[in-house]
């Protein structure tokens, strides 16, 4: 069963959200919409709205990541859920349990949703098709496949920042190649009507079958990021490199660093964004990082309203009341 397939209930709602790609505008729309109804409640005296009180939700991280794991316990709390933590480094599964089995004694605890983040691209997919039939799964980041929620949270920002995307040029920058987060982003962008996307790297860190996702490549970032509304910096993801795929951190920086005299390339309005954790020195300067255009620690503000947003379209809630 695809993905999509999977996902969608047969109303058309969110049964689980494991991409974006193959998803309509209209579901992205509502999804920030959503969103948008819950940033409110940040500013509220206490923090919470009912929606998803009596619903469980399992944190389930294969691989480390403070910033989404938090940004994910946050907002089900914030929704009124009970949020379990499951530490995979001390559980059943180092000794020989099989991940299925794991589910199922999770599952037998009477959970609803499984918020999954795992090394291997199609994990979240297969937990999904193998996960009892009242229990919602939410993909967390896959391997190199894909990031929905953080690509979400991104698209959430440019709209803040940007209104319509029909006119936006939207660049982004450095290790497409491994970043699960750029192939959700040029989705969502695609989706949602974007002008134009660029992604702008040396050869070695694009996927061979780029352009067909939908983007225009360049390789000089200078040229790249003329008259661009949106930047979007990438972490070098080392831990996925294989070999010399670039020849220096220091070379890199100065090919493709984002400094203040490469960011006036771009439209004197452009925002800065990059999905963290950012290496200042590497793919981006500190004075662009904590500059004026910068929109970084705003994303992961509205990390937490749309992933609000998310857990309750899944499991039936709707707006902040």
């Amino acid at each position: 069963m695809s993905a999509v397939r999977l996902q969608l209930r047969e109303d058309g709602s969110l049964r689980h959200f494991l991409t974006i790609e193959g998803l309509d505008r209209a579901l992205l729309e509502r999804i920030l919409d959503t969103a948008e109804s819950f940033v409110s409640v940040h500013a509220q005296a206490v923090k919470k709205v009912p929606l998803l009180r009596g619903k469980t939700v399992v944190n389930l991280f294969f691989e480390p990541s403070t910033r989404t794991r938090t940004t994910f316990e946050l907002a089900a709390k914030r929704l009124s859920a009970d949020v379990l933590n499951l530490n995979i480094a001390q559980s059943a599964t180092t000794k020989g349990e099989s991940l299925l089995d794991t589910l199922r004694n999770i599952e037998a605890m009477f959970c609803d949703m499984f918020v999954v983040r795992h090394a291997d691209s199609g994990a979240a997919h297969f937990i999904a098709h193998h996960v009892a039939p009242h229990v919602s799964v939410l993909n967390a980041g896959d391997g190199r496949h894909a990031h929905p929620t953080q690509a979400m949270l991104d698209m959430f920002t440019i709209r803040r920042h940007k209104g319509d995307f029909n006119r936006l040029r939207v660049a982004i920058v450095g290790d497409i190649l491994h970043s699960r987060v750029a192939r959700s982003q040029i989705h969502a962008l695609n989706i949602l009507g974007t002008h134009e996307v660029r992604v702008i790297a040396p050869k070695t860190l694009l996927p061979a079958d780029v352009e067909q996702l939908g983007v225009h490549v360049f390789h000089d970032l200078e040229q790249g990021l003329e008259e661009v509304d949106v930047i979007i910096m990438l972490r070098l993801q080392k831990e996925r490199m294989q070999g010399g795929l670039i020849p220096s951190e220091h070379e890199f920086f100065q090919l493709y660093g984002l400094t203040p005299e490469r960011l006036r390339r771009a439209r004197p309005d452009a925002i800065v964004m990059h999905p963290g954790p950012a290496n200042r020195g590497v793919e981006i300067d500190s004075r662009v990082a904590d500059g004026p255009q910068s929109v970084i620690l705003e994303q992961v503000s509205n990390g937490i309203a749309v992933r609000m947003a998310v857990m309750s379209l899944i499991m039936g809630g709707g707006e902040a009341a």
